[in-house]
């Protein structure tokens, strides 16, 4: 198989995957860390929107952009997508949310499906860093405001023709200041 083959067999991410997993301990060891790991992305689609430790964060969102991916790329009669579904979303109704509601919203997009924020630390109570994952196009406010044009607003454009007007008496008055001046005559002696 050639490389241009293997590249159709799993599609690209649109986010960095770091190659090694994050270290989420947990007492029941690796399937515990699999089970926080399912809970997790459960919740994630169900709520949209989720506050969390950055490394749980980080680790989900991996998991999330794949299943995604996936549910774009082959649909619901694929059957190893829905197997997959199957196994990581444990609420067997959020299964459906992904085929008929998240993969029909996200099957134009060209950016990744989730936002990563990294939120503010609230010493010192919180050591470990927090962050908010959230699914694009959600129904919650943005969590960053969008920068507004403001130009067109009724003080700008004062404060803006005010300074204009400044500006051209200045000139005028450095244009006279300059045509006053006595002109210095030399003489060849």
């Amino acid at each position: 198989m050639n490389q241009a083959e293997i590249s159709q067999l799993v599609s690209k991410l649109r986010i960095r995957i770091n190659p090694r997993h994050k270290n989420l301990k947990n007492p029941e060891g690796p399937q515990g860390r699999l089970k926080k790991l399912r809970k997790t992305l459960t919740a994630l689609f169900k709520y949209e929107r989720l506050e969390l430790n950055y490394t749980l964060a980080d680790e989900t969102r991996g998991y999330a952009e794949r299943l995604i991916s996936e549910a774009i790329r082959h649909g619901d009669t694929h059957k190893a997508t829905m197997e997959m579904a199957d196994y990581w979303i444990e609420e067997k109704q959020l299964i459906h949310k992904l085929f008929k509601v998240l993969a029909p919203r996200f099957s134009d997009y060209k950016t990744s499906y989730t936002m990563l924020y990294r939120a503010p630390k609230a010493y010192p109570d919180i050591v470990y860093p927090r962050s908010i994952i959230e699914l694009r196009g959600n129904p919650f406010p943005p969590i960053l405001s969008q920068k507004l044009d403001q130009r067109n607003f009724i003080h700008n454009v004062l404060l803006e023709e005010a300074k204009k007007a400044y500006r051209a008496e200045k000139y005028e008055q450095i244009t006279k200041s300059l045509g006053e001046q006595p002109k210095v005559e030399v003489s060849d002696k």
